[in-house]
């Protein structure tokens, strides 16, 4: 464990800093369209970088990515501190998702490439959303212990530095046994598993950023509300591993019920742990076929978090537009109804491992 212990410390700060917004998206910005803009941004800046990441973390190896990474994160936070309104606010948040795209498709490829590769991949996952978790309650709080919506910001930034300061102790996963990607051919069959993607694991970042501005409740109030979303992804990715999903029936069951759970969040906050552990268990199902597949997991896990950025980015901005076009009744419509249509387009995966 102790071996992991950068990588995962690493992944925790990244998306604790990445989160440290959400809870004072208001105090960024006025609106739920520009809300969207600055949530998205930083999801924009991993969208473009987490493929090149994994491409890369085959051929030069994962740590200097993981390094690189670290250090961009450590930066952005200290400019936006510096900078946190306007366009230099958006540049750099997309900047601190370029530096998170970097570390976590290097982070991904590197464990999913161990011999323990699902339990490996489930722990690396749960820091993710443990970050995401603290971040949430952790700015909530500081903003209302010391009335400063940048307090948050600050506080993971400086947390970055023995992060990127303990990158420099990991060591390459050795990796045998696992064949040459095949870019076109991995597309090709698992184009829909890869959009079901997009759409299910990125509904928990379109839901947590309209809202905010939905209930206009006190950041410390949807700190809590929120984080309940990564709570459950936690539970779920740390227990799913231990069970056998296949990808299509897990994911053909999990969209219809996100649906429901997205629908019932218009009502009431209770639904959200429902949507954090649906989407837990789709990204251990995800994960462990790509493992299996023995190709080479940096295109693999580049490919996927691609996807999962794609929604993160492309489903927030959207659901902050229609919500401020047509009401926030009309965005989480839409958005149950793009979770639903995953169940008829996912029959269409060539998603069984023929070893």
């Amino acid at each position: 464990m102790l071996r992991n212990l950068p990588i995962l410390l690493g992944i925790f700060v990244v998306m604790a800093l990445s989160n440290a917004v959400v809870p004072v998206l208001p105090d960024f910005a006025e609106g739920a369209a520009l809300q969207g803009v600055v949530y998205s941004a930083y999801f924009l800046g991993a969208f473009v970088t987490v493929l090149p990441a994994g491409i890369a973390s085959d051929r030069i190896g994962s740590v200097p990515l993981i390094r690189t990474g670290l250090l961009l994160t450590l930066a952005s936070g200290i400019l936006i501190l510096l900078f946190p309104s306007g366009l230099p606010l958006l540049v750099f948040r997309v900047v601190e998702g370029i530096g998170a795209g970097l570390f976590l498709s290097a982070a991904l490829a590197w464990a999913n490439s161990q011999p323990s590769a699902g339990q490996l991949s489930g722990y690396v996952m749960a820091a993710l959303n443990l970050g995401l978790v603290v971040g949430l309650l952790a700015t909530g709080w500081l903003d209302a212990a010391f009335d400063n919506h940048l307090a948050g910001i600050a506080l993971f930034t400086v947390l970055a530095v023995p992060a990127a300061a303990m990158s420099f102790v990991v060591r390459e996963s050795e990796r045998t046994g696992f064949a040459k990607a095949d870019f076109t051919a991995i597309v090709r069959n698992y184009f829909w598993l890869f959009a079901a993607a997009v759409v299910l694991v990125g509904m928990t970042g379109a839901v947590a950023a309209v809202y905010p501005e939905y209930t206009g409740n006190d950041s410390s109030v949807l700190a809590l509300q929120l984080a309940t979303i990564n709570i459950a992804t936690i539970v779920a990715v740390l227990v799913a591993p231990r069970i056998n999903f296949r990808p299509v029936p897990t994911i053909r069951a999990a969209s219809l019920l996100m649906a429901a759970a997205v629908l019932a969040g218009y009502v009431t906050p209770y639904a959200f742990p429902a949507i954090g552990a649906l989407s837990g268990v789709i990204i251990v199902a995800v994960l462990a076929f790509l493992a299996e597949t023995r190709v080479q997991q940096g295109v693999m896990t580049g490919i996927f978090n691609t996807a999962s950025y794609a929604g993160f980015t492309f489903l927030s901005t959207l659901a902050g537009l229609v919500a401020g076009l047509f009401g926030f009744l009309a965005a989480f419509l839409l958005l149950a109804g793009m979770s639903a249509a995953i169940a008829l387009t996912i029959g269409r995966c060539r998603c069984e491992y023929s070893g």
